[in-house]
């Protein structure tokens, strides 16, 4: 039986994670708290400006900036309070909206940026939507045996946090979620469509502790299964809550 074995949200776009038990999803939105926030460079081409979705180029991410995988993340009951802690820099509690807030934790990041790469200058907040990848509000659901078939081809263990799926699935074979697409699934109380695989980038090649590259996950893909793709995007159809270990169910 296919199962939710896990929930992660990611409140600041490539900048940390943190693990949550249930959720309450709403029709047509992204995942509540979920990239909520990015970082915006200093040579974005789309002004973000919160009310319009505009692509993750222009933001901060562990493509261009490996040793933002090593951060994690805390969104605080009050839901604008962030604590993030990374290995090497420790632990920082800030408010994303606070424009003194941002000062302190441009100068905070610094370490992790490298040099004559864009520079972070601001957050842009996004609400409802979120800065997912895609244009359309999406949650990603990621299968834990396809993170072991990604294993074996790799010959090395592979972090689960690497994908930054939102929902983990298990109970499944390898690779069935692709079947998914298309199609219309029951996660506990709440009705997704499913869309659209998820296209890998290098982020997912950097180790989430150390936020060291140590893992060729692209090649993995293509020379196990000729693609870059790994987990699937959904819409929200119909709103509900989702706990860890609410039964998943094709309708």
């Amino acid at each position: 039986m296919a199962q939710v074995a896990a929930i992660w949200r990611h409140p600041i776009k490539s900048h940390g994670r943190e693990s949550i038990a249930s959720v309450v999803l709403r029709q047509g939105e992204a995942m509540p708290g979920d990239r909520r926030w990015a970082v915006v460079h200093d040579m974005a081409k789309d002004d973000p400006d919160g009310q319009r979705w505009v692509s993750y180029q222009n933001f901060m991410i562990g493509t261009r900036t490996p040793g933002l995988a090593g951060l994690w993340a805390k969104l605080h009951a009050d839901d604008r309070t962030m604590t993030l802690r990374h290995r090497d820099l420790g632990e920082m509690t800030f408010e994303p909206d606070n424009s003194a807030d941002t000062a302190r934790f441009l100068s905070w990041i610094e370490p992790l940026c490298p040099e004559n790469r864009s520079r972070p200058v601001r957050f842009a907040r996004i609400d409802q939507r979120g800065w997912t990848d895609t244009e359309f509000p999406s949650v990603s659901l990621m299968n834990i045996a396809s993170n072991r078939a990604v294993e074996d081809q790799l010959g090395q263990p592979l972090e689960m946090e690497r994908w930054r799926g939102n929902f983990w699935i298990d109970g499944i074979e390898a690779w069935a979620e692709t079947g998914w697409i298309g199609k219309r699934l029951r996660l506990g109380e709440a009705v997704l469509d499913v869309i659209e695989p998820v296209e890998r980038c290098l982020h997912t090649a950097a180790n989430p502790v150390t936020g060291q590259r140590d893992a060729d996950t692209l090649g993995a893909l293509e020379r196990g299964w000729g693609h870059r793709d790994f987990g699937i995007y959904a819409e929200v159809v119909s709103g509900g809550t989702v706990r860890v270990g609410d039964k998943i169910e094709v309708l």
